[in-house]
């Protein structure tokens, strides 16, 4: 790559400052890797560039160990480069345009199953802080509560007599969802002791031991503690908890619709990776009920 075409570079970078230095990085390094191809393909001129050398970039990229996301950045900054460039007529055409990386395989979110989540959420001691924590756990396994949602839930937005509460939840969308029986008793139990620790004019539901609403930092390493003491091998993490209940309720009623109105989704999609959770419940099913798939009992 000739002197002039490097300092196209830094000519768009410099383009760049409105930007954040986090970003401007970004795409220095994605260019700078660009330059590295391009010099090993000997490709002179920018101009030189098409859609054929591109996807060969990113065929390049990905034998590097460049996984989805990275890859769709490196496109997205030769797009807007290649903009500058046309822009400036050093370039007729955008050889991105149109190119996209392979998608990153999803990951599936972790779980317990049913036997782990009950041993994680019996707790037993009837000190207050234990008595609190139980109706978190409780609550958020019943509900499917985000973490955000848990800390952030106030006293007015209970409804134990209904058997409900009131969450505010991504995008400051409100959703109600049902409580179950035990985190009804455990909220109860919780309620009766809350006032030890603070004052009546404290909206939060869940509160520090100095009486202040509790925060994720703190909920996170309580939580930790609980797994340990609670015999659980894997440690647990506070989403955990949401994805436990929706696998596990998707596992017994198969609605994956209600699952998405209770966890507040706006994309059914992002609800349907349960559905790969659920894959060897369904297979167990399919054993056991197909008669073209059971085995003969000898």
């Amino acid at each position: 790559m000739i002197k002039n075409e490097v300092e196209r570079i830094d000519g768009f970078l410099e383009t760049l400052q409105h930007l954040s230095l986090h970003t401007r990085k970004a795409y220095k390094r994605d260019l700078r890797i660009l330059l590295e191809f391009c010099n090993a393909h000997d490709i002179r001129h920018w101009q030189d560039l098409d859609g054929r050398q591109i996807r060969g970039f990113i065929a390049w990229r990905h034998r590097q160990g460049a996984g989805g996301k990275s890859l769709q950045r490196n496109l997205s900054t030769v797009r807007v480069f290649y903009r500058y460039l046309n822009d400036l007529k050093l370039a007729s055409r955008n050889p991105a345009q149109g190119i996209y990386a392979p998608k990153s395989p999803r990951k599936l979110p972790k779980a317990l199953d049913a036997d782990q989540a009950t041993q994680l959420v019996d707790i037993a001691g009837q000190d207050i802080l234990s008595v609190r924590d139980r109706a978190m756990l409780e609550l958020m396994y019943s509900s499917g509560l985000r973490l955000s949602e848990l800390i952030n839930l106030d006293m007015g937005n209970i409804d134990l007599a209904d058997a409900v509460v009131t969450v505010s939840g991504k995008g400051r969308k409100t959703r109600t969802v049902p409580v179950g029986r035990y985190a009804v008793n455990a909220l109860r139990h919780w309620l009766n002791e809350r006032s030890k620790l603070t004052h009546e004019h404290e909206t939060a539901t869940f509160v520090s031991r100095r009486g202040k609403r509790l925060s994720p930092r703190t909920f996170q390493q309580r939580l930790k503690q609980w797994a340990i003491r609670q015999g659980l091998a894997s440690h647990v993490h506070p989403h955990m908890l949401r994805h436990s209940f929706a696998s596990h309720l998707l596992e017994s009623s198969g609605d994956l619709r209600a699952v998405q109105e209770l966890l507040g989704h706006a994309d059914i999609s992002t609800t349907q990776v349960y559905t790969h959770l659920d894959f060897q419940h369904l297979a167990r099913v399919y054993d056991e009920a197909h008669p073209r798939a059971r085995r003969k009992k000898t």
